[in-house]
Order: C-alpha cells, then sequence, then structure tokens
C-alpha cells in the first residue's frame, strides 16, 4: 500500500460468517451488495467458468517492446524507479503506444529476475482477467517476476505464492478461514481497545509537543490488536516484548528490497538492493522470535492444522506470514493512505461522518455493533473509496495458462500461453471510462443502489468487491476482515473527535502521517 504495495498484496485472513461452514454444491454467485462480514463459503468450488464470446473489438499487435537483453531491463528499471518514477513510467507508455495494454519490463531485473518481460494491463477491463485462474497461473507470483527466499519463510513456500491447482493451496487457506471464524467474536472488543489506547496517547502527545505521529502509534497498535483479537495473546507480556513491529519491518525488508526506494543513494540502492538479494541468514534471529511467539499463542489454530493434513510447522510460518506479511501490513500501509484522503476531504465531510456515526451507535444502544455499522453508509462509501483510489495492492501479476484474447476498452490482444501478465491496479481502479470524476476523492461516490452497483470496479483484493474468496481463488481471504476494521478506524476516530487535521510525509511503504490538530467531540 505505497512506494511499493505490493508488499501487502493478499492480506490472507478471511472473517466469515457462521454460514461459513456450510457445504454448498452450487457455484457462487455475483452478488452487487456487499455485507460487512459476508459468507465465504471456502469448500465449494470455484465459479463456472463460461467460454468467453470471440473479441468483438479489432485484433491490435501487443506494443512496446522489451530492449535488448540486460540493456532494456536496465534501462526501464532506472526509469521506474528514479527518472520517471512509477506513475509517469506508466503514464508516459500510454501515451507513446496509445494503448493502455502493451509491453514492457518490470523490477528488479538484471540480476534477481530471470525474466522481467511483462504484457501491462492499464484498465478496468482487462486488468481482471488476472483474477481469472482458469486463465492465468498464480504460481510463485506474489511479488512478480521474482520471489524472495524461502529460507526466510522456514523453508516453506507460503500460501500467497501458491496456485489454486496445488492441494496445499485449499488446506492452508481453509486454515485461515477457521482462524477468523475462531475468533470473529473478539475483533470489535479488541479494536476499540488497542486503538482506545493509540488515540490517548497520540492525545497526550498532541498536547506536550504540538504534533504526534499516527503512523508509529498506529504501527504499535495495529500488532498489538491482531494479537489480541486473533491469538488472545498480549505479546507485550512475553519474550517478543513490543518488538514486534521493529522485527516484522527487518524480515518484510529482506522480501521486498528489490521493488522498494529505501531513499539511500540511487547507485548504493542499484548495486545493492535492486541487484542483489539481502541475505537471510541476516534476519534469522529476529524471525525465530516472531515464529517462536506464534507457535507459543496458536495452539488452536495449529491443533485445527493438523487435522487439515498441514504440519504444524508449516502452519505456523504460514501465520506468521499472514498475520505480519499480510494483514498487519495492510493495515500499516492502508490506515494513513485512508486518513490522508478523509482528511484533504475537509471538514463538511468530517461534520457528516461524526452525524452519522454517533447517530447509529445512539440508535444501537451505544455499542459499535455490525448492525450500527449497516446504518453508516456515508462511513461505509469513505473506506470503498479509499481502496478505489489509492488500492492497498497495487500490483498483479498472472502467467496466461494458454493462448487467449484480452481486450480493452478500445482494442483486442492476441496473449500466447507462457506470457506474464501485469496489471498496476491504481490506473485500472481510476479508469475514467469507468468511473466519473475518476482522480477525485469522492466520499459519497458508493452511496445507494447506483454507488453500490460501482462496487464489483473496485479490485485491491485480488477480486470484485461483489465475489468473495474461497479455496479455489486467489482472493485475498481476509477481505472481508480488512473492510470491517479499516470501518471500525473510521468509527472510533468520528465517535471522539469532530475534526482532525494532519502532516503527510513519505515512506518506503505507504505514507507517514503526522496529527497536528484533533478536535475533540462536541455534540
Amino acid at each position: 500500500m505505497a512506494s511499493t504495495s505490493l508488499a501487502f498484496s493478499s492480506i490472507q485472513l478471511q472473517f466469515p460468517t457462521q454460514r461459513s461452514s456450510q457445504l454448498s454444491s452450487r457455484p457462487p454467485t455475483r452478488r452487487l451488495r456487499v455485507r460487512p462480514i459476508s459468507a465465504s463459503l471456502s469448500e465449494r468450488p470455484p465459479p463456472t467458468v463460461t467460454p468467453p464470446e470471440p473479441a468483438k473489438l479489432p485484433i491490435r499487435k501487443i506494443p512496446g517492446d522489451y530492449g535488448l537483453p540486460f540493456i532494456g531491463p536496465l534501462k526501464d528499471r532506472l526509469d521506474y524507479f528514479y527518472n520517471q518514477g512509477r506513475d509517469e513510467y506508466f503514464k508516459s507508455r500510454i501515451q507513446k503506444y496509445q494503448s493502455t495494454v502493451f509491453r514492457t519490463n518490470m523490477p528488479p531485473g538484471p540480476f534477481i529476475s530471470s525474466s522481467p518481460n511483462v504484457v501491462v494491463l492499464l484498465d478496468g477491463k482487462s486488468f481482471p482477467v488476472l483474477f481469472d485462474v482458469t486463465k492465468v497461473e498464480k504460481r510463485d507470483l506474489f511479488t512478480g517476476t521474482f520471489m524472495p527466499s524461502t529460507e526466510l519463510t522456514g523453508g516453506y513456500r507460503m500460501l500467497s505464492y501458491l496456485d489454486p491447482s496445488e492441494p496445499m493451496h485449499g488446506k492452508l487457506k481453509q486454515l485461515m478461514f477457521f482462524l477468523l471464524k475462531s475468533r470473529r467474536d473478539q475483533v470489535i472488543p479488541e479494536f476499540h481497545t488497542s486503538y482506545t489506547n493509540l488515540f490517548e496517547t497520540l492525545e497526550r502527545e498532541l498536547a506536550g509537543k504540538g504534533k504526534a505521529n499516527f503512523s508509529e502509534g498506529n504501527d504499535q497498535a495495529a500488532f498489538t490488536f491482531l494479537a489480541r483479537s486473533l491469538y488472545g495473546a498480549n505479546h507485550a507480556d512475553t519474550q517478543l516484548g513490543l518488538d514486534g513491529p521493529k522485527l516484522v519491518s527487518k524480515w518484510v525488508l529482506f522480501q521486498l528490497a528489490p521493488l522498494l526506494i529505501l531513499g539511500l543513494p540511487k547507485l548504493v540502492e542499484e548495486l545493492f538492493i535492486h541487484s542483489f538479494r539481502l541475505p537471510p541468514a541476516l534476519v534469522k534471529k529476529d524471525y525465530q522470535r516472531l515464529y517462536d511467539f506464534f507457535y507459543e499463542s496458536s495452539t488452536f489454530v495449529l491443533d485445527e492444522a493438523e487435522k487439515l493434513g498441514v504440519s504444524r510447522d508449516e502452519a505456523c510460518h504460514n501465520l506468521v506470514f499472514a498475520t505480519c506479511f499480510n494483514t498487519y501490513g495492510g493495515m500499516r500501509i492502508f490506515f494513513p493512505n485512508m486518513l490522508k484522503w478523509i482528511c484533504r476531504a475537509g471538514v463538511k465531510l468530517h461534520t457528516q461522518l461524526a452525524q452519522e456515526i454517533r447517530s447509529a451507535i445512539r440508535s444501537n444502544g451505544g455499542q459499535v455493533t455490525m448492525a450500527a455499522m449497516e446504518q453508516m453508509p456515508l462511513m461505509k462509501s469513505v473506506v470503498y473509496e479509499s481502496l478505489r483510489i489509492e488500492p492497498p495492492v497495487s500490483l498483479q501479476y498472472g502467467k496466461a495458462k494458454r493462448d487467449m484474447v484480452i481486450e480493452s476498452h478500445d482494442a483486442a490482444f492476441e496473449v500466447k500461453e507462457g506470457e506474464m501478465l501485469f496489471g498496476y491496479q491504481p490506473f485500472a481502479t481510476k479508469d475514467p471510462k469507468i468511473f466519473d470524476r475518476s482522480e477525485e476523492f469522492v466520499a459519497d461516490r458508493f452511496v445507494g443502489e447506483e454507488g453500490e452497483r460501482l462496487l464489483k470496479h473496485v479490485l485491491w483484493s485480488n477480486g470484485p468487491e461483489t465475489e468473495s474468496p474461497t479455496v479455489g481463488n486467489k482472493q485475498c481471504a481476509g477481505k472481508d476482515f480488512v473492510v470491517v476494521i479499516s470501518r471500525l478506524l473510521v468509527v472510533e476516530l468520528f465517535r471522539r473527535y469532530d475534526s482532525f487535521e494532519i502532516e503527510v510525509g513519505r515512506s518506503p511503504l505507504g505514507v507517514s502521517v503526522t496529527l497536528t490538530s484533533l478536535k475533540r467531540a462536541s455534540f
């Protein structure tokens, strides 16, 4: 969710309802109304795929090229990171080729990835092919054209790197469904506790210093919330102490360094960060501390893993990855981004949110409940609009399983079996042919029936917001969980405050948000 949102591109946790455990022989149907907690029948088969109709648009040769070996990928990497920057890198090529589908290279390239060649999909019509596992393979493509060493994850390939055709994919995804179903009643109360403590700390810091770093406080609050809500564990009382966020950050860096700009001198980054992998041995002890904490705290999940045919060791490594890399990372990046957009929208929106949220809470006995949040359409729309305009999942990859035709709005393109497809999601979710005022943050965009119809184009979760994750697809297992906790952040913020002001800085992953004003609730 920022300099590269790829870091957390599949937040592997799910928060299904009681119906999730029921078997169904029917394929899932598409729904336009999205509930905060939707039934995700993890046991049912993937949707039946209807053969596509013959292309009605003119067939066009995919424009662009990969340049000379080594030189082409290196030049493109320099453009992507430094000469142009990521957005301009894609915009300039759209203009050059007069097409949202073209060929180019994606980092890291030499000497880390063996083949950086991709077919780029940058519009809301072509992008969704990356979700169709009958057409694309997802094996080892979580981080794109390279895969971090499995030495960083106990020697195992994590769920995020598995294709649904692999037997272990279904078992591990089912385990994630079990985890959240088991702990669903703890989510709202533990979120309230963790983020009440955060806001009280920020208020004291703001009173003493005149500003307060939300991003740093959010790191600790997010880790505490996940440990307590999902595992019933207080990490501060264990040998892990308060070091969790620091250890996670270092561990994630060793996996994603080739895709990041760290602010080091360009030559240093190119030689030591973008050209070679950081040695896993340097983070081994830090990772072991995380692993030990999760192993000791997740006995009930590990017991279930053995029933599913997954060893306790492999299950625990996946729990660390799902909780720390995916979910904690998502909160660390998306929460500051969402605050940035809400703050910029202005006091009028803040007042409307405060009125709606407080009224709904009063109507539900003074409690924050799922029913209460269903009575907050503007709040829900604000969360979806934040996911649309700056999706936490920026980069998506898939390898063509067969020869196929992919359509953009203007043309059709023939793709050969084995070609790597890549999509930059912020362009797809800001497609002006789908969304009016696509570059603007429109807080009430998804309010009402017309607004809800647009949710099928909100794609942050490796699938449309109107669909649900199953063991047979690669949609984020924690899609609904992420939506719920994002709503809870907005609710907790505006039940306490009428308005707020911030300063926004840069960060290798996302933005850094510093609070400069918090106006306590006056009504």
